[in-house]
């Protein structure tokens, strides 16, 4: 995230010293820590590509043309216009909403503060093409994130559904990836000898970094996010009904297996959709009083709790 903010949203070239402070400080000068720093710079470079960044080089300084820079121009970046549908732009207006999730943008006011404590001049408005389109509540989300980008390993208290007592775990992280709509710090489990998947949510402490940066290296070819869908648990979909008011509730309403008027309640439609119950409950809740889960009992249930857990949370906060 680091590498593609100060690389978009730089006016000139970046040369690799820049870079260097801004992104990478965990690499000491030094053999050791210049040949890390080459390899973590290399791979980001490559994971940016992949995404579909294109990576200009050039001249880093108006005097000497040997100074090797890097920028991401934004021309190559942007969608050209693109026209929408109305319902098109009512599920883009939907989606616009959780790009102001907090924890990401935490990590980007974090990067754009190091950049310009650099001396390097950014442009937030051309940054706008990369804001954050997911969002991250849980609490572990931002040190897994800290522990990742440094390659430092982390211990915290982990409390699977099973069991009574959380237990210390101590993980060397890959990296985070979500699967059914949950939140996973995929790595090496140390006690255990074997790669591990954790999920977020089951954190129920502080996550704390232990030992040095750059303590480990992620094997070869490591895919988290198929590692996550291979070791996480599945969740059965359900069949639910619920009664959405028109108008609304276009996300649920695309995919719906019937939508029929109901005679009863003018203005309002009866959708049958299919899903897993907490991701059913995470959609339902995005639209308020405009939907109103009929059934399955324990669709409605896990959304009465959320909605009561809102409510306590805040009445806690007054």
């Amino acid at each position: 995230m680091n590498l593609h903010i100060l690389l978009l949203g730089a006016k000139r070239f970046i040369g690799k010293d820049a870079i260097r402070e801004a992104c990478y400080p965990e690499h000491a000068r030094g053999p050791a820590g210049d040949e890390a720093f080459e390899r973590a710079f290399e791979r980001d470079k490559d994971a940016l590509r992949q995404i579909g960044a294109v990576i200009e080089v050039g001249s880093a300084d108006a005097f000497f043309d040997d100074e090797i820079g890097y920028r991401i121009p934004t021309e190559q970046t942007s969608l050209p216009e693109i026209r929408f549908e109305s319902d098109e732009a009512a599920v883009l207006g939907l989606a616009a909403q959780v790009w102001q999730q907090a924890t990401l943008a935490k990590a980007t006011g974090r990067a754009l503060a190091k950049l310009k404590g650099q001396g390097v001049e950014i442009d937030p408005s051309r940054l706008e093409v990369v804001a954050p389109a997911i969002t991250a509540d849980e609490p572990a989300f931002e040190p897994l994130w800290d522990a990742i980008s440094k390659r430092r390993q982390v211990s915290f208290p982990y409390q699977r559904a099973d069991e009574t007592q959380p237990t210390t775990r101590r993980v060397q992280p890959w990296g985070l990836a979500r699967s059914s709509g949950r939140w996973y710090v995929v790595g090496f489990d140390v006690d255990r000898g074997a790669e591990r998947v954790f999920r977020l949510s089951r954190i129920v402490g502080t996550v704390r970094l232990t030992g040095k940066s750059g303590a480990y290296d992620v094997p070869a070819g490591t895919d988290v996010r198929e590692v996550a869908r291979r070791l996480s648990p599945s969740y059965p979909s359900v069949r639910a009904q619920v009664r959405v008011r028109q108008g609304t509730g276009v996300g649920l309403r695309r995919r719906a297996e019937s939508v029929t008027p109901i005679a009863d309640h003018p203005g309002w439609d009866a959708l049958v959709v299919e899903g897993p119950v907490h991701e059913l409950s995470d959609e339902v809740l995005t639209y308020g009083a405009d939907v109103v889960v009929e059934a399955p009992r324990s669709l409605r249930d896990d959304v009465v709790d959320r909605l009561r857990a809102v409510v306590a949370a805040g009445e806690e906060a007054r």
